[in-house]
């Protein structure tokens, strides 16, 4: 059998088709592969899994339980004690007396001191629970703002890449009207210039994206290595609520507030405490004792055997020490408790007012975007490129154009994220959502 140059040719065009088939079907498996392997986060995804992963708000999480052994601590009871007691006269006359003992004493709290002992835990631990809180609400905080700041990079590299595909195309009407002889070749070149000069400034919007992702990732507690895409709208939201409801919100429900709050309670209790630490324990003491001895008149030894039960109460005598310095130390706490307390108050409304006062700033600044120069920037750059295509108006006319084109939707997607970061603050300064 003759296989001619025609069949060679055909089975290796089949072979090279085959081939190029399968690694087609195995390079789609494989996007496909990295596809579900990439997870992709929202913000409310993102927040939830920082909440539960990050790091120092596991630590403190796990210190939760040291305040726990703290409360059990309080509400023991002193150990009793058991005493044994034995003696003779074995290396004496040892004519057989004999004496043994048995004492059990235990000492009793007065004044209501375990009582006290557990509230001043209790609220140690509710100050705690608080804390935790507060962190949870910083890191939400971080959380969010390191979120927006990603977007607002991956924005500007979107808006690079779109910068990069109108340069070209620019370039591609120069050469067309070059080669029909309307333009010289200065206005080629300098179309070559701008696409190189769009694609340097994507290649800098790139190298911004990797820092914040990194940034973001260790603040949501994120292994190394891990796949994960973000996605969400830059765009503006809420704002609605008056000053006045964002500040009663604030100090009602910020949990570093509430932390304070319960600190005055534990300084209140721990004043009670003081004072009945100034009043001494009683130590109740029960003994048995049983004692042999012996009696020698003249030849007669008498014998005799007694039992005897006593009870003994043991007062120490505050004549000296009552707790004063405990008392001073309890004092000056709730002094201090009660001072940070007000402080932070007022801290908190001017933070809300501070916050709102810059989130209505932006909010200006947006609405100048979004009603005057917005809608009509984007018309316009057609409007030139359509121009310029029909020979109308200049090439500068058209750098220009595409230069305003830039300035604002860089400084649209800037206010963009300046929104939603000042939105972040005042969020977290309000101690929780907010329409």
């Amino acid at each position: 059998m003759v296989i001619g140059s025609k069949e060679v040719a055909g089975l290796g065009s089949s072979i090279g088709s085959t081939f190029l088939a399968l690694l087609a079907f195995l390079l789609a498996i494989n996007v496909a592969t990295a596809s579900a392997a990439e997870k992709v986060f929202g913000l409310a995804e993102v927040l939830s899994y920082a909440l539960e992963n990050n790091g120092a708000i596991k630590v403190l999480r796990a210190e939760r339980g040291l305040r726990e052994a703290g409360k059990i601590r309080a509400g023991l009871l002193p150990n009793p004690s058991l005493e044994f007691e034995g003696a003779g006269d074995f290396l004496f006359a040892n004519e057989g007396e004999r004496r043994f003992s048995a004492a059990w004493s235990q000492e009793i709290l007065t004044a209501g001191k375990r009582t006290r002992r557990l509230k001043v835990a209790g609220k140690e631990l509710e100050e705690y629970g608080y804390r935790i809180a507060d962190a949870e609400r910083l890191l939400s905080e971080e959380v969010k703002i390191a979120f927006y700041d990603l977007l607002l990079a991956e924005h500007r590299l979107n808006l690079a890449g779109r910068l990069v595909e109108i340069n070209e195309q620019l370039l591609r009407v120069a050469r067309d009207r070059f080669e029909a002889g309307d333009i010289p070749e200065l206005e080629v070149n300098l179309a070559r210039v701008e696409v190189a000069r769009s694609r340097g400034r994507k290649t800098e919007a790139e190298r911004e994206i990797e820092p914040r992702r990194l940034n973001l990732f260790s603040s949501m507690g994120l292994p190394p290595g891990s796949e994960v895409a973000i996605t969400g709208p830059l765009e503006k939201k809420g704002g609605s609520t008056r000053i006045e409801d964002l500040k009663a919100l604030a100090l009602a429900r910020r949990p570093d507030l509430m932390a304070l709050a319960v600190e005055k309670e534990k300084a209140e209790a721990e004043i009670l405490l003081a004072k009945a630490e100034g009043i001494p324990n009683v130590t109740a003491m029960l003994s048995l004792e049983r004692e042999d001895s012996s009696l020698n008149v003249g030849d007669i030894t008498a014998k005799d055997r007694d039992k005897l039960v006593g009870l003994k109460l043991s007062v120490p005598l505050p004549l000296f020490d009552r707790n004063q310095a405990g008392k001073k130390e309890a004092i000056t706490r709730r002094t201090s408790a009660e001072n940070r307390y007000l402080s932070a108050r007022k801290n908190v409304e001017r933070a809300v007012e501070a916050a709102f006062s810059r989130l209505m700033s932006t909010g200006k600044s947006l609405s100048i975007y979004d009603k005057d120069i917005f809608p009509q920037i984007e018309e316009n750059l057609q409007l030139t490129r359509e121009a310029y295509r029909l020979g109308e108006v200049g090439f500068l006319s058209v750098i220009e154009e595409q230069r305003k084109f830039l300035e604002v939707n860089e400084g649209y997607l800037s206010a963009l994220h300046e929104w939603n970061t000042e939105m972040a603050r005042l969020t977290a300064a309000a101690g929780g959502e907010i329409e």
